[in-house]
């Protein structure tokens, strides 16, 4: 029977043909069953399904495997192919060159070894088999006298993550689930007829399609068939009856789109106005309108000074004029240095480090 090393990582399976064990190992890589698994086995022998070096499994059973396919009857298959087509154990070159010499294109998965194996199979008897029923209705010519090989019940072995036949769900593209009707093994219908009958039957393509189109299970998938359209048929029409609303909705949504659009050009405008109001009352700014005034002031007390030199204006006006400039004057130098204290403090307080 099949053995567990590892949880859902590496299984081994012994086999023996014409007094040669085999040791199969299925090695499930972690993304299983996205990833092929990796079956190889040891002794390395010589077989069609085998690569050069006899120890990997490099046939159209693993290189068609994808996540739908049942390891369990591809492990089955191997082991019928082995039986019909009994390998034959590699030359101990092959196998040393094997060892020490790992080719290329193999996965990236560590060795498996198998030290509790002696180094040759000890020699066994060969395996009784009891011989296989044959209905009374097959012809001679089709019977074999070579029997078939053994079953080892590999689905119930096997990991969860195997996918079998059973229960795979065709899954579309809008996620909608849909399990297909259970196929029997047999057919009632087709078990009583012969082989001549059955060969008869499978050349008429007429005959064939009509025993077909009879079975439950296709009357079963035409019958959901119809039930999906007809649901698809009723959501469409329900789709259709909400399409004015939608229309009314989308159109308020352009209108609302279109005042988000004047608001915002609006909103840039008084920014850009807010921006240049605070840069007429930045400190700097102010600074230069203090020393601007304090300037201005100074000149015209020096034009009133003149004046009165001249005798243009008497004493008591030139006295209240050119004190009234002259203190403007320096009250608005004494701001602008005060003002220009403050922002060299503000700058030493806050210089980039």
């Amino acid at each position: 029977s099949i053995a567990e090393i590892q949880k859902d990582v590496e299984y081994r399976l012994p086999f023996t043909v014409n007094n040669l064990t085999i040791n199969i190992n299925i090695l499930l890589p972690p993304q299983f069953p996205q990833e092929k698994p990796v079956i190889s086995v040891f002794p390395p022998v010589r077989h069609h399904l085998m690569d050069k070096q006899g120890v990997y499994v490099t046939g159209p059973l693993i290189s068609n495997f994808t996540m739908h396919s049942d390891l369990g009857k591809i492990i089955q298959s191997l082991l019928d192919e082995f039986w019909k087509n009994p390998p034959v154990l590699a030359p101990s070159s092959t196998s040393f060159s094997y060892l020490f010499n790992k080719p290329a294109g193999i996965p990236p998965f560590a060795p498996q070894g198998f030290p509790f194996l002696p180094p040759y199979p000890t020699p066994e008897t060969n395996r009784t088999m009891a011989p296989m029923p044959v209905s009374e209705s097959v012809p001679s010519s089709y019977t074999t006298d070579k029997p078939a090989a053994p079953s080892y019940g590999l689905i119930a072995d096997l990991p969860l993550p195997v996918p079998t036949a059973e229960a795979v769900l065709q899954v579309g593209q809008n996620g909608f689930t849909y399990k297909m009707p259970d196929v029997p093994d047999t057919f009632p219908e087709l078990s009583e007829l012969s082989i001549s009958q059955l060969t008869s039957m499978n050349e008429q393509e007429e005959v064939l399609l009509e025993q077909f189109v009879t079975l439950p299970q296709l009357k079963q998938v035409i019958t959901d068939r119809d039930e999906l359209v007809k649901s698809i048929e009723e959501l469409a029409k329900k789709n259709l009856l909400l399409e004015p609303s939608l229309e009314a909705k989308r159109q308020t949504v352009l209108d609302k789109y279109e005042q988000l659009t004047q608001m915002k050009a609006a909103f840039e405008k008084k920014m850009q106005r807010q921006h240049e109001l605070s840069e007429s009352c930045s400190p700097s700014a102010l600074q230069a309108r203090l020393k601007v005034a304090a300037h201005e002031a100074e000149e015209e007390s020096d034009t009133i000074a003149e004046d009165f030199l001249e005798g243009k204006t008497e004493i008591d006006d030139f006295l209240s004029s050119f004190m009234e400039k002259r203190t403007l004057c320096h009250c608005r130098r004494a701001k602008e240095e005060k003002l220009q204290q403050a922002i060299a403090m503000h700058s030493q307080f806050h210089a980039p480090l």
